[in-house]
């Protein structure tokens, strides 16, 4: 049997790349018809999602864990799952006001392969081990490996040099029994599939897919203090919108007026998190600062400190 028929072989029991007879009539379907199918399939990302929350809690804990002593989350994959990576990474400097290096998104093929297809990119192993390399990965360092088949060389490549470095390897696949799993300190096996346009893996299974590497992300900003209750309390001042955001946070957060609130940012020198708490403590922003750099960056300890409090 040739690798390629082996490999035909192989797919045929993914998940993934399963045929539902349930869509063959879908091109048949009028346009309102195949919009109401594609959403009513869309459950199954968020129900995959659900089935994984064990392994996804382990991964945020563990990613948090090594945060917090100064290392850092990267995504690493290939195709649409790189491309995924790489957003969720673009996203959180200006949501939590992090450094760009806190949470790094790195795609095979490189930059090109975010517009276009890289040929034989997610086929090299050794380039995922040296994209870690190059990054100069570490034991501080969690790398999540995202695949939907859950077999792309370039990212067990990658996922085997996280671990030889003493980094967390976290796989993120499409497939139950997935090659990486086995590659992985945690597995997260998302399965959304089989598609409703059979193969296409960048609709349900990456959209499961994203909505975990949300989770990763997210939570694990949420729990260094870069959220207050449910406010974004770092969020980044940009534009027009994110500045009359800020505000509407600080409004939130301490009941006060719009006209204190953009006194209050304006001393902060657009700070939310700096601003609230001049606002709830009636500090000056240097006493807070100093409460806010004591407490590791955690509003609501800086709060207590300043023997203050804030509406939730």
């Amino acid at each position: 049997m040739t690798d390629r028929a082996e490999l035909r072989s192989t797919l045929d029991t993914f998940a993934t790349e399963r045929i539902d007879p349930r869509f063959a009539g879908l091109d048949l379907l009028d346009t309102r018809a195949q919009v109401q199918l594609m959403a009513e399939q869309g459950h199954r990302a968020a129900d995959a999602v659900d089935a994984a929350s064990g392994s996804i809690a382990l991964a945020v804990d563990g990613i948090v864990e090594r945060m917090r002593q100064g290392g850092r989350l990267i995504h690493i994959g290939a195709g649409s799952p790189g491309r995924l990576g790489v957003l969720d990474a673009s996203e959180i400097p200006p949501t939590f006001g992090a450094d760009p290096g806190l949470v790094v998104g790195v795609i095979a093929g490189g930059d090109r392969a975010l517009r276009s297809a890289v040929e034989n990119a997610e086929d090299d192993a050794a380039a995922g081990a040296a994209a870690l390399a190059e990054l100069e990965v570490g034991p501080l360092d969690s790398v999540v490996g995202i695949s939907a088949s859950g077999r792309t060389p370039y990212v067990i490549g990658a996922l085997r040099a996280a671990r030889e470095r003493g980094a967390l390897a976290i796989g993120l696949s499409g497939n139950h029994d997935a090659a990486m799993s086995a590659e992985s300190d945690i597995a997260i096996e998302a399965v959304a599939a089989p598609e409703i346009v059979a193969g296409s893996t960048r609709l349900n299974s990456g959209t499961a897919q994203k909505m975990v590497l949300n989770m990763l992300s997210t939570l694990a900003m949420v729990q260094l203090g870069k959220v207050h209750g449910n406010l974004m309390v770092d969020v980044q001042s940009t534009n027009e919108k994110l500045r009359a955001r800020a505000e509407r946070i600080v409004i939130a957060a301490t009941g006060c007026e719009p006209q204190a609130a953009a006194q209050a940012l304006a001393a902060a020198d657009g700070s939310v998190k700096l601003a609230i708490g001049i606002v709830s403590s009636g500090s000056d922003a240097a006493a807070v600062r100093a409460a806010l750099a004591a407490s590791g960056g955690r509003l609501r300890d800086a709060l207590a400190a300043l023997g203050a409090g804030a509406a939730e």
